[in-house]
């Protein structure tokens, strides 16, 4: 398994929600911004974390996407899932038939369990761990948006 940019940015998108929104929405402007994510790419990314029922979006100006759960209630893994598929290393065993099935089948259940070991530490992080590393590392807050109205 290789971690794309599609997974590692969704992971820092959905951080940056939670870190910066106070439970409101955020634009995709702003989180592309704080992020350095191109937000064309950012659009897909949150197409499939609302399928996946991590986000819920808004519509009009004071729109944008918001947690569709606690920060406490995401994984990490769920994010990779959603973006990536299941976590799984390697291509699983070679279907050819050729070759030796008992050693192929011992190196297999190698993979097999280096992949629930990396499931495991994706599950055992949520995003809520990660936004109390940004305090303890110091990252600034964005400050809350004001809105101003003209009559």
């Amino acid at each position: 398994m290789k971690l794309s940019n599609k997974g590692r940015y969704g992971v820092r998108a959905i951080f940056d929600i939670a870190f910066h929104s106070g439970g409101k929405a955020t634009q995709i402007k702003d989180i592309s911004r704080r992020q350095a994510i191109p937000p064309r790419f950012l659009e897909q990314i949150f197409q499939d974390l609302k399928r996946a029922g991590l986000v819920t979006s808004k519509r009009g100006p004071r729109g944008g996407y918001a947690l569709a759960i606690n920060p406490e209630g995401i994984r990490v893994g769920d994010i990779v899932r959603a973006l990536e598929g299941p976590i799984v290393l390697g291509g699983g065993a070679d279907a050819s038939g050729n070759g030796d099935e008992m050693s192929r089948a011992v190196t297999e259940e190698v993979f097999s369990e280096l992949s629930n070991s990396v499931e495991a530490c994706f599950d055992a992080i949520t995003i809520q761990d990660l936004c109390d590393r940004g305090d303890a590392h110091g990252v600034r807050r964005a400050p809350p948006r004001r809105y101003v109205y003209s009559i």
